[in-house]
């Protein structure tokens, strides 16, 4: 029986829950790995040797070398592991977080210093008006 997920209705929001730990699990677990500086230098030394090391699927391999994070995180990434990628590529948090939203670093620093995006269109699909 599968498991009731009423918050898969947000849209354009993924929880990381057991089943996305699960899918992302060697995934974040390469994140991690980039705590350390020699995994660091052998990472940028070749990304794709590196990458081929973790039984990582060929989608979040492909992933990381886009640096799409949404792709990451579909992929079962956690933002919270994927910032040692950011962080190893000398990126801010603020970066990959524009680069989420499609804005420019300085419009999404404007979009959040002036309160943040709107929650039109963010809520459960249920709570619309109109259903």
């Amino acid at each position: 029986m599968a498991l009731v997920k009423p918050y898969a209705d947000v849209p354009g929001t993924t929880v990381f829950d057991a089943d996305m730990a699960r899918r992302g699990y060697h995934l974040n677990q390469f994140c991690m790995s980039l705590m350390k500086a020699e995994n660091r230098q052998r990472f940028k030394a070749n990304e794709r040797a590196y990458l081929d090391e973790w039984p990582m699927s060929t989608e979040q391999k492909e992933a990381v070398l886009a640096r799409d994070y949404n792709r990451m995180i579909a992929a079962g990434g956690n933002i919270y592991f994927l910032a040692k990628l950011f962080s190893t590529d000398g990126q801010s948090f603020e970066y990959a977080a524009a680069s989420m939203t499609g804005l420019s670093r300085e419009d999404y620093r404007n979009m959040m210093l002036s309160g943040g995006r709107s929650p039109e269109g963010n809520r459960y699909k249920g709570e619309r008006k109109g259903g």
